[in-house]
């Protein structure tokens, strides 16, 4: 299918870039909702010509393909990125100054699967669509894939952490991308820590959420009641980033006498909570100067990944 230059803005295929929330695609009711629309327009396509042949390549809309739900990455990197983790791809947007940049990476998308929507639009149809004013490249819609069981992505980490309830995309990106080049082998998110594969997360991480292996610890919002038994199980040690009286310095050597740790992030502003500070087997600070007390959450995985990190071990 060569790309497709926007007449209309009601293909059922563009809802993803602009009638659904991230909320709704993540919702299985959406996405049966999704595959339907698509296979009535397919086959109202179908009925149209004459020979009763559809008039352009189908995409199959089987409700099971989208049953995890979606998620929309933007720019070419980031899409290069969870194409390179096996990420299947469901629809690519694009507004048409970017065709010239995106068009290897077309030609690549559509050679290995012929039927891939690839819409083309101008900057007035992109507004209208998305709301954006503007775009960082190519958006395209993915299928989301399923996450793994945190048991699974423990048993061969030694350095891992843990998210709670970070809710600003920024940092989550910040986090994933300090994760992946400073050795951290899993990252695990509490239930209201936001989507690390929402659009602004992922393009901030530079693609990175798709190479860090993530998924939900915890299923209430006291995660630490099943997340950290589990931890322990797998034999961790617990490390609370946070300020305390009974805390210890970053670069302390019982740190890095741990086979296997797990960094406790909390959310900017209000930091960990006391419970999860409490239930931690050490709480760390990173020590530092000019009457600084702390460093917003991004800033600090990065120092505590680099200084924890295991070829850094006596």
């Amino acid at each position: 299918m060569p790309v497709i230059r926007l007449t209309t803005l009601d293909d059922a295929r563009l809802a993803p870039f602009s009638r659904m929330t991230d909320a709704e695609l993540r919702d299985a009711r959406q996405m049966v909702g999704l595959a339907r629309a698509v296979d009535a327009q397919d086959r109202a396509a179908a009925n149209a010509d004459a020979d009763g042949a559809a008039t352009r390549a189908t995409y199959p809309a089987d409700p099971n393909r989208l049953a995890d739900g979606l998620f929309i990455g933007e720019s070419r990197n980031v899409i290069e990125r969870a194409l390179a983790a096996g990420i299947e791809p469901f629809a690519l947007l694009l507004e048409d100054c970017w065709l010239d940049a995106t068009r290897p990476l077309i030609e690549r998308l559509l050679a290995r699967d012929p039927s891939l929507p690839a819409f083309v639009a101008t900057r007035e149809q992109m507004r209208a669509l998305t709301g954006f004013t503007r775009t960082r490249g190519a958006l395209a819609a993915f299928l989301r894939p399923p996450l793994p069981r945190a048991e699974d992505l423990l048993a061969g980490a030694r350095r891992v952490a843990v998210l709670e309830d970070v809710t600003n995309y920024t940092n989550v990106g910040a986090i994933f991308r300090s994760a992946a080049a400073l050795g951290v082998d899993a990252v695990l998110v509490t239930p209201a820590c936001h989507d690390p594969f929402y659009r602004r997360a992922a393009r901030v991480s530079m693609g990175t959420v798709f190479q860090v292996p993530w998924t939900r610890i915890g299923s209430g919002r006291d995660w630490t009641r099943e997340g950290l038994p589990l931890l322990r199980a797998a034999g961790f040690t617990t490390c609370a980033l946070a300020l305390s009286d009974d805390s210890i310095p970053l670069q302390d050597r019982r740190l890095r006498a741990c086979d296997k740790l797990a960094l406790v992030l909390g959310t900017e502003g209000d930091g960990l909570a006391p419970a999860t500070i409490a239930a931690c087997d050490y709480t760390v600070r990173i020590p530092m100067d000019h009457a600084v007390d702390s460093l917003n959450v991004a800033a600090a995985s990065a120092v505590a990944f680099w200084e924890l990190r295991v070829s850094h071990r006596d």
